[in-house]
């Protein structure tokens, strides 16, 4: 980066810092994430790396870089889907100092470890080494990041960007069922243990407890009235993944796993509905004499982001498209995230602020995925007035 410097660490995020005109002021961090999920499309997280590249580059055109009153370091994170190990945030996490050094132990699908992939692409880590990629908070002011929607709101309200006011926890989990492997032509229904159809009855049943919380959660002291509420507006849960052993379609399989995705706003109800599930999957479980494994591979809270930074996005928001538009009559929307972010990681660090931008029919994590043009220029011109009126 032109008057500044770039760097990868060991954890594979990639750094660019312009110093501005106090090289020892709190710096801003700005970026998203650089990988993508299988099949993906080319939005997804590149946008917000590449806006906040293009505002930078812009403001060193028109000699506003040296001004800027304290330092922007953009950060390109690594592995924020968690697609290959299915633990996410690996970049930001390790720049928060929320990963433990048993992380470098996490194996892939081909039990390859995190800490021997990085060694294959020439970073060499330790646990000493990871604990030390975390950032003293002294050092850093905030975070803002740009990023797709991956929704149809602002599509359906017609607006190009949105500022986000929070983004909804998320639980992952992996569920192992084992059975009794067998024949499919000689073992008799009544003497089955057949963990795919014990399987498919938690899935369904997961779907009936996420579509309706209120008819399966009790109301107590740590769910009460409101919390299931607002699990009926904002909790999805999701089935993405089904593997099962030896998987041959003249065999009852022996093993079955798949993996749960939950997501809410509200912490203690996104804990309620964990326990209800886990307790349900057990007891289909007895009833089918199969055995279950519930394994927790993901936990993070939920996350309000920063009000004066929401409000500073807002206000580039509107320089942006003034510029572009002339007199903007309608408010900028304001909207919770239902996907996860590197800023829940860097929450654990410093205030975050979220941008979101308009995408072609909500659709993303496919290669049908699309911003307009003209929005993207909206992203970048509204990431420019922010970086210009940075306090």
């Amino acid at each position: 980066m032109d008057g500044g410097c770039c760097w990868v660490d060991q954890m594979g995020n990639v750094h660019g810092r312009v110093d501005g005109a106090n090289a020892n002021a709190e710096a801003l961090l700005i970026g998203s994430h650089m990988d993508t999920v299988v099949d993906a499309g080319m939005f997804d997280g590149s946008l917000g790396i590449v806006s906040a590249i293009s505002a930078l580059k812009a403001m060193h055109f028109n000699g506003k870089l040296e001004k800027l009153k304290r330092p922007v370091e953009v950060i390109a994170f690594s592995d924020e889907e968690g697609v290959r190990f299915q633990t996410t945030f690996l970049g930001s996490g390790a720049i928060a100092g929320i990963l433990p050094g048993t992380t470098l132990e996490i194996s892939d699908k081909r039990d390859v470890m995190i800490k021997d992939f990085l060694k294959e692409n020439s970073i060499d880590i330790t646990e000493e080494s990871l604990l030390k990629l975390k950032y003293d908070p002294k050092s850093v002011w905030g975070y803002v990041e740009v990023h797709i929607e991956q929704g149809p709101v602002l599509e359906q309200v017609g607006f190009p960007l949105g500022v986000v006011k929070g983004i909804a926890g998320q639980t992952r989990l992996k569920v192992t069922v084992r059975g009794s492997q067998g024949h499919a032509g000689t073992v008799p229904m009544s003497m089955r243990q057949d963990p795919m159809a014990a399987a498919a009855e938690q899935i369904v049943v997961l779907e009936s407890l996420c579509k309706h919380p209120e008819e399966f959660l009790s109301y107590d002291a740590h769910c009460s009235d409101s919390t299931v509420k607002s699990l009926s507006s904002s909790l999805v849960c999701t089935v993405g993944e089904i593997s099962t052993w030896p998987s041959a379609s003249n065999v009852i399989p022996g093993q079955v796993t798949y993996t749960v995705d939950i997501r809410a706003i509200d912490d203690l109800g996104r804990e309620a509905v964990i326990y209800d599930l886990s307790k349900q999957i057990y007891q289909i479980c007895d009833k089918r004499s199969v055995s279950c494994i519930i394994e927790h591979k993901h936990d993070a809270g939920a996350v309000i982001c920063d009000s004066d930074l929401s409000s500073q996005l807002k206000s580039a928001t509107y320089s942006a498209l003034k510029k572009m538009e002339g007199d903007i009559q309608d408010e900028v929307p304001t909207l919770m995230s239902g996907a996860g972010h590197d800023a829940m990681a860097i929450s654990h660090l410093t205030k975050v602020g979220m941008l979101f931008v308009r995408c072609r029919g909500g659709i993303s994590h496919s290669p049908q995925e699309h911003v307009l043009d003209n929005d993207v220029w909206a992203a970048g011109l509204a990431t420019l007035s922010f970086l210009e009126n940075l306090s």
